[in-house]
């Protein structure tokens, strides 16, 4: 199966005029069984840029999965909205479920919500999301590949350090890393990065995707006014991250890069530096 991961499209931000449809043009040719976005589909959470955050996940050829991120709640000049009902505009738009699932033959997504009106640009993962992670997956069968999506990030980036990490990060990797979920699939910091992590007191190996920003020009760091999304071929003993970086001279997106991992297998990597 293939699956495409997109996050951070920032409408109110689009970088190029044709990224959109370039982009949407991209993931159908390669015929994914499923699009999985990690949040950020709004730069304001204005009512137009959600109409056209709608408009895109309509456009794609698979079923689609979307998660909310920081900058999908009420911005704080709305304050009692903010902090009262961040996401109703994300329930109107795009899901009126902020945990949605997505399972075909073989495959199990779980999104779960880190984006809260009384945080500033920093994500909490509270315990109904842990307990949610722990039931969904825990009644998947044996051989399922296990994928969960969420705005912030539950690691420190190696290559990226000193940058925020969801609250109660630690407790949701042992959850997720308990029940072997293959894949986390994030956004946030506008980078792309893929990287395995293992905690020490367990075996099981946890393969984190951070998608660079998708449309935006908010790239950040060596991402610089750069676009990615991540293509997952998945196959029966391995599966694949592939990064595909948008080119703005050719007006398309190119592979970048790849990193292959087995499925569910103890892991020789170190542990990577979390935070509860």
């Amino acid at each position: 199966m293939r699956l495409a991961h997109i996050s951070d499209v920032h409408f109110g931000r689009i970088a190029h005029p044709d990224i959109v449809a370039t982009l949407t043009q991209a993931i159908n040719a390669a015929a994914v069984d499923a699009v999985l976005v990690s949040g950020d589909l709004t730069q304001r959470a204005r009512k137009g840029e959600y109409k056209a955050a709608a408009a895109l996940l309509n456009s794609f050829d698979a079923p689609t999965l979307a998660v909310p991120g920081n900058h999908d709640v009420y911005p704080w000049w709305h304050p009692i909205k903010r902090l009262r009902t961040p996401l109703t505009r994300f329930r109107r738009y795009i899901d009126a479920n902020p945990t949605p699932t997505l399972e075909q033959p073989g495959l199990a997504v779980l999104g779960i919500n880190s984006a809260h009106g009384y945080t500033i640009k920093g994500g909490t993962i509270g315990s109904d999301e842990r307990a949610a992670i722990a039931q969904y997956f825990s009644d998947q069968p044996s051989g399922t590949f296990k994928v969960l999506v969420v705005h912030h990030h539950l690691i420190t980036l190696k290559m990226e350090r000193g940058h925020d990490v969801a609250r109660n990060a630690r407790r949701t990797l042992e959850v997720a890393m308990a029940q072997e979920v293959d894949l986390v699939l994030c956004g946030h910091l506008h980078i792309s990065h893929v990287e395995p992590i293992t905690l020490a007191e367990q075996a099981h190996q946890l393969v984190i995707a951070s998608a660079g920003t998708a449309t935006s020009d908010r790239g950040r760091g060596s991402n610089r006014e750069t676009n990615y999304f991540n293509l997952v071929t998945v196959g029966d003993d391995t599966f694949t991250v592939a990064e595909h970086r948008f080119v703005p001279n050719d007006g398309r997106f190119v592979e970048a890069g790849s990193a292959a991992f087995p499925r569910m297998t103890p892991a020789s990597s170190s542990s990577p530096d979390v935070t509860r």
